[in-house]
């Protein structure tokens, strides 16, 4: 294990910079983003991936950041003033000794490790939605990531369970499942035909992911995990060069619930984005997989997304059908 989760990891400059201003940022003039030679898929979460998908993540994600000095100067600086006006909420030591002896944190995510991620989403979430827990976002893909890695046993659930109070089981254990839904197309699209009625939506039924047992949020804690969601996403975009990644998956799921949050009044972290349109081709876009994944529209990547989350969720039995329940229907 890289680190321990009573560690508290040092997070990135891109994700300093987002935890200070609240947002993710295209830092296009202050990094440069270039390949990592000899980069190996097979230690991430990643690794599970075939065919194209593989071949278009490892160009996507096998890079590393150089940034300007005066840029990193100034994100630490921003971020130890801001690290210095707060504490982060005390995470109990029955639940860290938990992660430490029942889970397996050792793959790798796509920048650094994947507890470098669960904490990112904590402290993020501890910042820019102090109205509601943020202990689901440092848990939130214990019970299985989007490409079929598992933390931790189904056998261990019951453990897991009475280490964490109702409101945080429901998100912990819902998260998996509602970010395959996103990943699909059906769920958003009736959301967004529904924004006029979103009022009187009572509840989603649908499935865990880690052992197919059924599983319902209310609406009000659909809304909550849409947030959490957005904010998950966060750590997935790009460095720089936003103009080139417009169709890149996660970053067409961030605009997109952004939107839809935004469009049905629910829109509770603080997330500011500001797109933006300019770039460049430097050496990040060597190669034909980086100048594929660089160009791919978005709705070849949101259609090639949804087959792959499919055939994830097929391959573990996972079913992902859901239902939307209405008080007026």
């Amino acid at each position: 294990m890289s680190a321990t989760p009573a560690e508290r990891p040092t997070p990135n400059l891109q994700r300093k910079a987002a935890l200070v201003h609240g947002g993710p940022r295209d830092h296009r003039g202050d990094a440069r983003v270039a390949p990592i030679p000899n980069f190996a898929l097979e230690r991430t979460i990643f690794d599970t991936l075939h065919g194209p998908a593989r071949y278009i993540m490892q160009a996507r994600i096998g890079k590393e950041a150089c940034w300007s000095e005066r840029a990193a100067q100034r994100i630490e600086h921003e971020y130890r003033t801001l690290d210095a006006q707060r504490a982060l909420p005390s995470i109990e030591p029955a639940l860290l000794d938990f992660l430490a002896r029942e889970c397996n944190f050792d793959v790798e995510h796509a920048d650094g490790s994947f507890l470098d991620h669960l904490y990112f989403g904590f402290e993020y979430a501890a910042l820019h939605y102090p109205a509601q827990s943020p202990r689901p976002l440092l848990l939130h893909s214990i019970l299985g990531t989007g490409t079929n890695t598992f933390a931790m046993p189904k056998e261990k659930i019951p453990a897991l369970r009475a280490l964490l109070d109702d409101f945080d089981w429901r998100h912990v254990e819902a998260f998996p499942s509602v970010l395959r839904l996103l990943y699909d197309l059906p769920l958003r699209r009736e959301l967004r035909a529904n924004l006029g009625r979103l009022t009187s939506l009572d509840s989603i039924r649908m499935h865990r992911v880690i052992d197919n047992a059924p599983i319902e949020l209310s609406a009000e804690d659909l809304f909550i995990q849409l947030n959490y969601q957005l904010i998950h996403f966060i750590d997935f975009l790009p460095v720089a060069n936003w103009g080139r990644y417009a169709g890149e998956s996660a970053f067409v799921l961030f605009r997109d619930l952004l939107d839809l949050l935004s469009r049905a009044n629910r829109l509770e972290a603080r997330v500011h984005y500001a797109p933006s349109g300019e770039s460049w081709f430097d050496a990040e876009f060597d190669g034909t997989a980086a100048l594929i994944s660089a160009l791919l529209p978005s709705k070849l990547s949101e259609t090639m997304g949804a087959k792959q989350v499919r055939r994830f969720s097929a391959q573990i039995g996972h079913e992902m059908h859901y239902e939307l329940r209405f008080r007026d229907s």
